[in-house]
């Protein structure tokens, strides 16, 4: 029960923050937050950092993220350790909302865009944050179990 409240807070959070700044903020355009970050609503029409952007059809990024999100589950489904699967249910939380918005839009929004002087790192987006943040907790999850076999 409280996976599935998490699972559907997290993905309307990001649905939100998505709905917000496309309908609050013009595209392209920078909302300065502080000297390291903006705000700014760009639609991503690529994977990530976008690439391939205008090269591949909307509904071939959705159905190839959708064979990913399955073999995710399929994989957290074989796990029998309780932070790796945690981290799959992230990754796939992630990876959904941002099927959904694509579903929805053709594209991504994404809105977080953090820099220092003038080096750019590509705008993000919630999501984006789940699936990094779920990655991360893997490679924890793989370096501790490769640590404990030796």
């Amino acid at each position: 029960m409280i996976k599935t409240i998490v699972f559907i807070f997290l993905i309307l959070l990001d649905l939100l923050t998505k709905f917000l700044v496309q309908y609050n903020l013009p595209l392209n355009k920078s909302i300065k937050i502080n000297e390291f970050s903006d705000l700014v609503y760009v639609q991503n029409f690529g994977v990530s950092f976008g690439l391939f952007s205008g090269y591949v059809s909307h509904w071939i990024l959705i159905f190839i993220a959708s064979v990913v999100i399955l073999m995710i589950y399929i994989l957290s489904m074989k796990s029998n350790k309780k932070f790796e699967k945690l981290a799959y249910f992230i990754i796939i939380i992630g990876a959904l909302s941002n099927v959904i918005d694509r579903s929805i839009n053709t594209f991504v929004v994404d809105f977080i865009l953090l820099h220092y002087k003038n080096y750019y790192w590509p705008a993000f987006n919630l999501a984006d944050i789940y699936i990094t943040i779920g990655i991360i907790m893997l490679l924890v999850s793989f370096f501790i179990e490769s640590k404990n076999d030796k």
